[in-house]
């Protein structure tokens, strides 16, 4: 008996230690995610040169105000409005819900939200659903921030980078944006986390209102345990991404054709509306409303 558990053992240990192994593409794949980590953290800190990265800040604080939204949501709170500010702040306003949950979803919900799509930058066809379900939590942030005009300019000019790079070899170029993204949100949350709780003490950070609530430790302690989970969302993501998507780029390229296909191409024209048209027409829809 424990020779077959030591045999069992031993299969399970090597079944995920190949599971882990990265595959050529997963290899390109992950090092343009290093590259991406790069090129972020000089753009991040160089005058000037940080503007070309400013939307993507913006998106990402985006994410953050719209994960304090949906955990209050999840925690029966009314949601009065989301603001975001060129200063790269945000805001959420609600009444109701549970604190000691809406309050850390902002830092970690981003940086689970960039976990998720790292993971998703593994695979065309996961980034194409990746896409859509952003497009669907894009909504509902739109409707919340429907009076605040730069949220409104910023989630359009990202859903006019998604359909460009959606038509760009067949969706191929889509899954870098998303991992892009994914890696863009990460870092943020991680840089936020450090900047707010553990470099300087700001009152109003979330981690201030979430130690005068709680009253076990100072805020500088929450941030450091909020920074080891985000990381282990990031190390996650690749993880996920890694084990769950080994086909080929060829692979991936054959898939696509068949699953979410571009609009006009032979396999969309089999589908009565395309979900991306459909995405865009509800987009389209409550900017009608919206005005």
């Amino acid at each position: 008996m424990p020779h077959v558990y030591e045999q069992t053992s031993q299969f399970a240990a090597r079944s995920v230690a190949s599971d882990l192994t990265p595959s050529a593409t997963q290899r390109t794949t992950l090092i343009v995610a290093a590259c991406y980590v790069l090129v972020i953290a000089i753009l991040w800190h160089t005058p000037y040169l940080c503007n070309i990265i400013y939307p993507f800040r913006l998106l990402t604080v985006g994410f953050h105000e719209m994960s304090h939204a949906f955990m209050g949501v999840l925690t029966c709170a009314h949601i009065h409005s989301i603001e975001l500010d060129p200063d790269e702040g945000g805001a959420t306003k609600m009444s109701g819900g549970i604190a000691w949950l809406t309050l850390p979803a902002g830092y970690l919900g981003s940086c689970f939200i960039g976990a998720a799509l790292i993971a998703c930058g593994f695979d065309t066809n996961a980034s194409k659903v990746a896409s859509l379900v952003m497009a669907f939590f894009f909504l509902f942030t739109l409707w919340w921030a429907r009076k605040n005009l730069l949220t409104w300019l910023l989630i359009v000019g990202m859903s006019g980078l998604v359909v460009l790079f959606w038509f760009v070899d067949g969706g191929a170029a889509l899954r870098y944006f998303i991992l892009f993204i994914g890696v863009m949100s990460c870092m943020y949350a991680l840089w936020d986390i450090v900047d707010d709780t553990i470099d300087r003490k700001i009152n109003s950070s979330d981690a201030s209102q979430f130690a005068l609530i709680c009253g076990c430790f100072p805020s500088q302690v929450w941030g450091v345990i909020w920074l080891v989970i985000a990381f282990c969302f990031f190390a996650a993501g690749i993880l996920i991404g890694i084990a769950a998507f080994k086909e080929s780029a060829a692979q991936q390229a054959e898939d696509s054709k068949h699953f979410l296909p571009v609009p006009g191409s032979s396999a969309a024209s089999h589908l009565a509306v395309s979900p991306l048209t459909l995405a865009l027409s509800t987009l389209s829809a409550l900017f009608l409303v919206r005005w």
